[in-house]
């Protein structure tokens, strides 16, 4: 079969296609056919190495965290450690869900990480209740949009960070509020009750982000760290990986409540562009990659 493997941490030349035996299923397991991945940017810090002391992994490893595809014909979605970003892969029974039935199969490879990454968020983390103002900073990229629907279904006046290249499609979204982060520094009226940063930022942003922030209020932040004040608590969240979670935003998916922003579907030779673009900021919204030649 094939897939993209890096055999050393490096830029994103290390990334191969190549032709590898299929894998075998252990107890507990299953071979799933895969239709999709998608890139999240995070995956560039594994190939780099940034990760290697957080997440260590065996090398040669085959990249890719999402997956959506099929056991033995039926439709799953999940999040794997890792080797999505191939024509095969196995996974714990136990880790799949049922994939959504109103969307495209390799379009729901989209939602794991980043779906399971703002639902947290949003859920737990932030635990945003009706008529809160919450701030969405970096609203373009893929947990952001995420979390602008999920901020927006809790009950909140959603304020949403985003360039003039995303800020139709975050309004589209269900942002009351799209701030253009490229016309200088941010201002947001009545300072807000929680921020919920989906952005890797400067310490200078970072830190310019604090006081938006009611007394009492929150931060919560999926990249860069951010330091609390005297009056505001920053805390830095790591996804779980919760396949309960996942099938909630299946049904909201199937519900209509969340929508699913496509902006590019690649296949696997294409993954060092696409890690390029993502070091560069270049990327937006969410990229399919499909195992296909």
């Amino acid at each position: 079969m094939r897939a993209a493997r890096i055999h050393e941490y490096g830029d994103p030349d290390v990334i191969r296609v190549e032709d590898i035996p299929q894998p075998l299923p252990g107890p507990g397991e299953v071979l799933i056919r895969v239709a999709a991945t998608s890139l999240n940017p995070t995956e560039t810090a594994l190939r780099s190495g940034l990760l290697a002391t957080m997440f260590p992994v065996v090398l040669p490893v085959t990249l890719g965290w999402d997956v959506a595809g099929t056991v033995d014909g039926d439709p799953v979605l999940g999040m794997l450690d890792a080797g999505a970003a191939a024509e095969f892969a196995v996974a714990p029974a136990t880790s799949l869900v049922r994939a959504p039935a109103t969307v495209l199969l390799a379009d729901a490879a989209a939602l794991p990480l980043a779906g399971m990454t703002a639902w947290q968020t949003v859920t737990e983390h932030a635990a945003i209740t009706p008529g809160e103002r919450v701030l969405v900073n970096g609203a373009g990229g893929g947990i952001g949009g995420f979390t602008v629907q999920l901020a927006k279904h809790a009950g909140a006046y959603v304020l949403a960070t985003a360039s003039p290249r995303s800020a139709a499609t975050v309004r589209s979204l269900g942002a009351d509020e799209v701030l253009d982060y490229t016309a200088g520094p941010l201002t947001v009226g009545e300072p807000v009750d929680a921020v919920l940063n989906c952005a890797a930022i400067d310490p200078a942003a970072a830190a310019a982000l604090v006081p938006l922030v009611r007394r009492g209020g929150r931060i919560i932040t999926v990249a860069t760290p951010i330091e609390s004040s005297a009056s505001v608590t920053a805390r830095h969240m790591v996804t779980r990986n919760d396949p309960a979670d996942l099938a909630t935003l299946v049904r909201l998916v199937d519900d209509g409540v969340l929508r699913l922003v496509i902006t590019d579907r690649r296949t696997l030779g294409d993954l060092p562009e696409l890690h390029r673009l993502a070091e560069s900021g270049g990327t937006h919204g969410k990229i399919i990659v499909t195992p296909s030649r």
